[in-house]
């Protein structure tokens, strides 16, 4: 199956705009695609074992507050999508996820990436200049993009379903939605000079979330419509809180800030 990727950036001014954007992948990028990786997990370790992250840092790579605030406004926005998601699973703080963010994030490369790693796991990008006010000013561009797309019903997709998005771009939108994507790991990071678009940009706010399991896959809708809740995988147990198929405790996001 194939998937869609895209990025979104946000100026000082709140201008936001979308686009697609190629760039040659680096010399550990090269060097790690030749490995045939079969799983995130293996895919994962080998990226940050290339990246050499230290263990220890004075400063982590995203703010408790922050952290709390994407997932929050993610579980928020997939338990009130419309139509309503019968099979819409709760989203939970991933910390290897986090981590993989952190180091493409350091890259100051505006693009996604590493290449290896997009086979197992979805990523959503932004950046902006200047000062921000909160963490979700680069976070709700992605949401916004609601307003362009059409959600698929089953009887458009035979047996594919359309991707019908009447705006520069929608999988921002539709991979925060997507129902199986249960994980996120976010990281932020500053970039004193950052390419964009053939621009310098300085002191760029660079702003890196990865899921997992991906989503955006080509040919499917983000989730099924129905009753909240009425799908839920079997591992749920028939549990289900604010019309998410809820895993039976939060995220341990508060222990990793100990």
């Amino acid at each position: 199956m194939a998937v869609i990727t895209a990025i979104s950036c946000a100026f000082l001014f709140s201008i936001l705009c979308e686009t697609s954007a190629f760039t040659l992948p680096n010399s550990t990028d090269l060097l790690l695609s030749d490995h045939n990786f079969t799983d995130i997990e293996t895919a994962l370790a080998a990226h940050l074992d290339s990246a050499k992250i230290p263990k220890a840092r004075r400063k982590r790579y995203i703010s408790q507050n922050d952290m709390i605030a994407i997932l929050d406004y993610h579980n928020q926005v997939r338990g009130k999508v419309f139509p309503p998601a019968s099979n819409m699973e709760y989203m939970v703080w991933d910390e290897t996820l986090a981590k993989s963010a952190e180091a493409w994030a350091a890259t100051c490369i505006w693009d996604h990436g590493p290449s290896y790693l997009l086979r197992f796991l979805g990523q959503n990008l932004s950046v902006r200049t200047g000062r921000y006010r909160s963490i979700l000013q680069l976070v709700k561009p992605w949401y916004d993009e609601v307003k362009d797309y059409a959600f698929p019903y089953p009887q458009d997709c035979n047996p594919r379903c359309p991707m019908r998005c009447y705006g520069p771009v929608c999988t921002h939108y539709t991979q925060m939605v997507w129902a199986t994507s249960n994980r996120i790991g976010c990281a932020i990071h500053t970039c004193h000079n950052m390419n964009v678009w053939g621009s310098v940009w300085r002191q760029a706010v660079y702003l890196v979330c990865n899921y997992a399991p991906k989503g955006n896959w080509i040919g499917e809708a983000p989730y099924k419509v129905g009753v909240p809740c009425l799908a839920c995988p079997p591992s749920y147990g028939g549990s289900c809180t604010d019309n998410l198929c809820f895993p039976g405790v939060t995220s341990n996001y508060l222990y990793w800030f100990k």
